[in-house]
């Protein structure tokens, strides 16, 4: 029997979160991903499909668009 992967936490609010942020200062996914050398479709999916950023990436946009982790 093989055990399953289960996300613990559910990013989709964290990405909807970034996404608001970034319109809101009227940046595109590809300024974002020029600043953290990471590619636009990167960015797509954790804001758009929830996917879990890498632990670097997580903390830029924390800081950069000043969003709470809870």
């Amino acid at each position: 029997m093989t055990k399953k992967f289960v996300p613990l936490f559910d990013f989709t609010d964290f990405g909807q979160a970034i996404k608001a942020a970034r319109m809101e200062r009227k940046e595109s996914r590809q300024d974002v991903s020029d600043a953290m050398n990471s590619s636009p479709r990167y960015f797509a999916n954790i804001e758009n499909k929830g996917q879990v950023p890498s632990l670097q990436i997580f903390y830029e946009l924390v800081t950069n668009y000043i969003i709470s982790v809870d």
